[in-house]
């Protein structure tokens, strides 16, 4: 489950410095690959993505509150009171335990639309594409 975390974590801050633009078209072609892995019939799409897209927009809330609130603060650990630093732990162990009940609450819903083992389809999936996606990151990356 932490890896799980941890490639979010990897996605969104990568996802964050691309262009307004580049992210449209990292959304688009999730949405592609996840449509060709999970085989939705039109029923279960139809209830999949509404459920599938709140949990997105909740996701992407918290890992922008965890950039303003911790992340960014932590350039500049070594100038942090002892206090300062309880208080920035504090809240990012605060935003952990949401996220953890975020996703918690996703899969129980999720369950209700589509069946647990294209919900493992899913999970599974998702870390796929953002291996491709790092893949292809670095790749570019490098390539310059």
């Amino acid at each position: 489950m932490n890896r799980i975390y941890f490639a979010i974590m990897l996605l969104c801050t990568v996802m964050s410095f691309a262009q307004d633009r580049s992210r449209e078209k990292i959304k688009a072609l999730k949405v592609a690959y996840l449509t060709e892995h999970l085989e939705l019939s039109s029923e279960e799409a139809q209830d999949f993505w509404p459920v599938y897209n709140e949990y997105e927009k909740e996701r992407h809330e918290l890992r922008h509150k965890q950039w303003v609130e911790i992340k960014s603060k932590l350039k500049d650990v070594g100038s942090l009171n002892e206090q300062e630093a309880q208080n920035l732990l504090s809240s990012y162990l605060k935003i952990e335990e949401e996220e953890e009940e975020l996703e918690k609450n996703f899969l129980n819903k999720i369950r209700k639309v589509i069946s647990a083992k294209k919900t493992l389809v899913l999970m599974r999936s998702e870390e796929d594409f953002k291996r491709q996606l790092i893949k292809q990151y670095r790749q570019n990356k490098g390539g310059r």
